[in-house]
């Protein structure tokens, strides 16, 4: 089987993550080779070697992978769940080590998965290519696990954790209201360790590398490398890996970026004027998402056309989401417009949403809504004064199933 996949993958300093990708998909002999045999390691091992390099997960929280491992219980885990559900539309680097480094990935979990001596490694996966890679790299082994691949849907608020354990268990692929730690209750409501897949891919190598040769690049508190994807106006889009650390202006530079504002963090995230001044680490770019706006496109267009995307994606289980979302969108339509009305209706909404809803895409949906008024301003007021800012809006921002 060929796996293909368009997305460019590029290297600033030495390669771990995506070690060996420049010649494709790595099966389980050519993964051995670069990597070397995946080392057993205990329960204590992982959670004292994630403690020393501080590692956190890779995912949109960017909780300490330390804290989540002593808060299992030494019996009685149920599953290790790979949640592979990134449906983060600007995102690819979940599905680029499934579809091209997928033992890597395996490695990680099934390694947990032993030492926590849980009988069950779980993974949702709701990309195509990647469910076929990672099924094909299961029959390449023998782990001596129960180990199952669960396509799922690819709707925003599928990739939240508890929406993926809904999913697992059967049923619908959205968060229920209760807020309850899959370390407590998880898969089936037994003790869980779920994480998203570039956590498990940098277990792999730090099981490997052992604390010291992993905390050789990147920063002093939380060292190693990390991967972002890179996307909107830049020369290379793609997925690189980079020590953490590394300045948002040079990974901008290295991706040939126009100049402009930029979107850290993917349609959850946050805007800022531009790329200067900021330190590429965890939790300040959740989702590894970096997003250059450019300066030829209307920016609150932009914004809007995201929030009618952001409002479609709702559970339709609770009123910040479902009204609050649709009311939202509406503000910015008449803010675009030029209506006066819309930007303080926008300001009043913008603080009904947050902390009162379901799960989380209220609350990051509203963050993003909020920092692109903020950071946007003087277009703000030059579509208040002359209902618009004279930029046609080119679909910068991807918005899945939109016409540009």
């Amino acid at each position: 089987m060929t796996m293909l996949l368009e997305t460019a993958v590029r290297v600033i300093g030495d390669p771990r993550l995506v070690a060996g990708l420049d010649q494709g998909r790595l099966d389980h002999q050519r993964h051995l080779w670069i990597h070397g045999t995946q080392p057993d390691r205990t329960r204590d091992d992982y959670i004292q070697l994630a403690e020393a390099v501080g590692l956190r997960g890779r995912g949109g929280a960017a909780f300490p992978v330390a804290l989540k491992l002593a808060d299992l219980p030494t019996r009685g885990v149920e599953a290790v769940v790979v949640n592979g559900s990134e449906s983060e539309p600007v995102s690819r680097k979940d599905r680029l080590l499934l579809t091209l480094a997928p033992h890597l990935v395996l490695d990680g979990a099934t390694g947990l998965a032993r030492a926590l001596g849980a009988p069950h490694v779980l993974i949702a996966v709701h990309d195509g290519a990647a469910a076929m890679s990672i099924r094909e790299a299961l029959m390449e082994r023998n782990d001596g696990l129960a180990i199952e691949v669960t396509d799922t849907p690819g709707r925003f608020v599928a990739g939240e954790a508890r929406a993926v354990l809904s999913a697992l268990e059967g049923g619908p692929a959205v968060p229920p209201g209760r807020r309850v730690l899959p370390t407590r209750k998880g898969y089936h409501r037994r003790p869980t360790f779920l994480s998203n897949v570039e956590t498990f891919a940098q277990l792999a190598v730090l099981a490997r590398l052992g604390a010291k040769r992993f905390s050789s690049t990147g920063l002093i508190s939380e060292p190693g490398t990390q991967l972002l994807t890179i996307d909107g106006s830049v020369q290379r889009p793609g997925v690189v890996e980079t020590p953490t650390g590394v300045p948002l202006e040079a990974v901008l530079r290295f991706a040939g970026a126009e100049a402009g504002p930029v979107l850290l963090g993917g349609y959850h995230g946050r805007w800022l004027p531009h790329g200067g001044g900021v330190v590429l680490k965890r939790p300040e770019v959740p989702a590894g998402i970096i997003l250059a706006l450019g300066t030829d496109t209307c920016p609150l267009g932009e914004v809007h056309r995201v929030s009618q995307w952001l409002a479609s994606q709702s559970a339709g289980q609770c009123g910040p989401c479902v009204f609050g979302l649709a009311s939202l969108v509406d503000d910015f339509d008449r803010l675009v417009k030029g209506d006066p009305s819309g930007w303080h209706d926008a300001q009043r909404h913008l603080g009904l949403v947050p902390r009162r809803g379901a799960c989380a895409h209220p609350d990051g949906s509203a963050r993003f809504l909020a920092s692109a008024l903020e950071v946007f301003g003087d277009d703000v007021r030059l579509h208040l004064a002359n209902g618009g800012c004279g930029r046609h809006v080119q679909g910068v921002l991807p918005v899945p199933g939109g016409s540009w």
